[in-house]
């Protein structure tokens, strides 16, 4: 029953999309057929209109707003992108079809719209997005980047072709891949009762060779660095309609801090977005003071890694949990860093045997 009543919200889901989509193109031939410059309005993406909302746990826009107006010479090129962006993204979601961002800066070519290069064509997907107040996701519009998931999860496709199709995450020794198709379907059945992302392809390998996902009845993500949108989206819906607690594993050092922290509150880049954040997610580690407590091998932080702790410590996000600025004044002490593969100095099996029982329970 509740796979029906999921189904039935995804496709009025797509249904709103459509309308959105076409009500913004209605919005413009009306002001056209009224004899009037179409315009468009849209929130500021501006640093200044940027703020941390400790309610929602992320960045959201505040309410200064922008106008695109093709009265302006200056607004008409961009105009006419982003009406062109919001047509194609109608078409690929009335077809069910996917685009990536690089094709979308191609297929503009055919309909002779010119982008300068992919980021200008980038920045009008952006300017979409915050437009309709939705993801790119949701025009089917997705970025090269990939990361994989294994566990006993069994998801239910429901993507043209494969409709109704199952397949068990444990399926592939190296992890399913978190693509379109993967983020679109639906959860069938799951025996586990948590989540472990991982930012390193390395430690992911090892965790499935460890049978970690039998061991510790987990889900594990491999993020492979800074988790795309699409993986956070995915970590947030398992954790939100699974239920499973979601425990982050990182390098130890700041940018290590920060790829745990942008699952769990997003980013500025991505504050006019909602449902990519999983505000109740922990960082188990690698902590500054598993590098002391564990004797790990390190290297020293270099001028750019302590600038950039210095602006984590500023951040309002790293504010919220006295752990985080504990951490970051550790890493200042000791101005070192480790990687998640320096537990292997204890033996390859370690990090499963010990550090990682002792952190769930630690972080739980």
């Amino acid at each position: 029953m509740e796979q029906k009543k999921h189904k039935s919200s995804m496709t009025e889901r797509k249904k709103d999309i459509l309308t959105g989509l076409e009500n913004l193109g209605s919005r413009i031939y009306e002001q056209l057929d009224s004899g009037y410059f179409p315009s468009i309005a849209m929130p500021s993406r501006s640093t200044e209109n940027i703020c941390y909302d400790s309610l929602l746990r992320q960045f959201i826009l505040g309410d200064r707003k922008v106008r695109r107006s093709a009265r302006n010479i200056r607004h008409l090129k961009p105009f006419t992108q982003l009406v062109w962006a919001a047509f194609f993204s109608r078409e690929l979601t009335s077809q069910r079809k996917t685009s990536t961002l690089r094709d979308v800066y191609y297929s503009a070519q055919a309909y002779e719209m010119t982008f300068t290069d992919q980021q200008e064509s980038n920045n009008i997907i952006t300017d979409l997005e915050t437009v309709m107040g939705l993801s790119r996701e949701d025009f089917n519009i997705f970025p090269e980047e990939r990361s994989a998931v294994f566990g006993d999860l069994t998801i239910e496709y429901t993507v043209p072709g494969y409709e109704g199709r199952t397949l068990n995450l444990t399926s592939h020794p190296d992890g399913v891949l978190i693509g379109p198709a993967l983020t679109s379907a639906e959860f069938a059945k799951t025996t586990a009762d948590k989540v472990i992302a991982i930012e390193k392809g390395g430690l992911f390998t090892r965790f499935v060779e460890e049978n970690v996902h039998n061991k510790f009845n987990a889900i594990l993500v491999l993020t492979a660095g800074q988790a795309p949108r699409a993986t956070r989206h995915f970590i947030r819906r398992l954790n939100r309609e699974l239920s499973l607690p979601v425990y982050i594993f990182t390098d130890g050092d700041p940018w290590g801090m920060h790829i745990a922290m942008v699952i769990i509150s997003g980013s500025a880049n991505a504050a006019h977005l909602r449902d990519l954040t999983t505000p109740d997610a922990k960082w188990s580690g690698v902590w500054a003071s598993d590098i002391v407590d564990y004797k790990l091998p390190t290297d020293p932080l270099d001028e750019v890694d302590i600038k950039r702790l210095y602006e984590l410590q500023k951040d309002p996000r790293y504010k919220e949990d006295p752990l985080w600025q504990k951490e970051i004044k550790t890493f200042m002490k000791i101005k070192k860093k480790a990687e998640q593969e320096a537990f292997s100095r204890y033996g390859l099996t370690y990090i499963v045997d010990e550090y990682l029982p002792e952190k769930l329970e630690e972080t739980r």
